[in-house]
């Protein structure tokens, strides 16, 4: 019997909110525990519910930004994901360093939403990959504000390979098809690297290599 992915839902808008726990639910993989409007809400669900996934909207009462930093320092075994309609590259980043595992568009499927939140659920990083490639462009495009001498990890030819996949939006188990290799070792790879680089998930990763060339 496969377990339910428990979710928590927060967004200030209820016609989308409930809409979004009705989805989820009819897909048989997933469980609402809990549902609210504010980042109060969402900072009380996650102590009292405790849920595998938080669901959260960055333009909220509060701020989303702000519930899940305060929820990732608090309950760092909640997977947090920003389920948004904004685009802004540094809502994205501000999402990623506040501890977020994903940040998906709100234009996105069910289906969709439903698939993406599995991966999160299996531990992976999702970005919308259209954001996710904007702000790989955007960090090339910009100068360099690291030391020319500062001294940066060296990465193997394999983890390179891995990284610019990531940077092209594939997931764990994409890469490990396009290598022909198998989707934990991708997963090895993915730690090594994000130890050797001193960040926290996927995009940043990406972001950390793109900028040193």
């Amino acid at each position: 019997m496969v377990t339910s992915i428990r979710v928590a839902v927060v967004d200030d808008h209820p016609l989308f909110r409930e809409g979004v726990a009705h989805t989820l639910e009819r897909s048989n993989t997933v469980r609402i525990v809990g549902q609210g409007e504010t980042a109060d809400d969402a900072i009380r669900i996650a102590q009292t519910e405790n849920p595998d996934i938080m669901l959260l909207d960055v333009s909220m009462p509060g701020s989303g930004l702000k519930a899940a930093d305060t929820i990732a320092r608090a309950c760092p075994n909640i997977k947090i994901v920003m389920l948004t309609v904004s685009e802004s590259e540094d809502h994205v980043h501000q999402a990623l360093a506040s501890g977020a595992r994903g940040y998906i568009l709100k234009g996105t499927s069910g289906n969709e939403l439903v698939s993406t939140l599995r991966l999160i659920a299996r531990g992976e990083h999702y970005v919308t990959p259209t954001l996710a490639a904007r702000v790989l462009v955007t960090a090339q495009r910009s100068p360099r504000t690291a030391a020319p001498d500062e001294p940066f990890p060296e990465l193997t030819r394999r983890e390179e390979q891995i990284l610019d996949r990531v940077a092209s939006g594939l997931t764990n188990r994409e890469i490990a098809k396009s290598l022909q290799i198998g989707e934990k070792t991708v997963k090895h790879y993915m730690t090594s690297i994000m130890q050797k680089l001193r960040v926290r998930n996927r995009v940043e990763a990406a972001l950390a290599f793109r900028k040193r060339g």
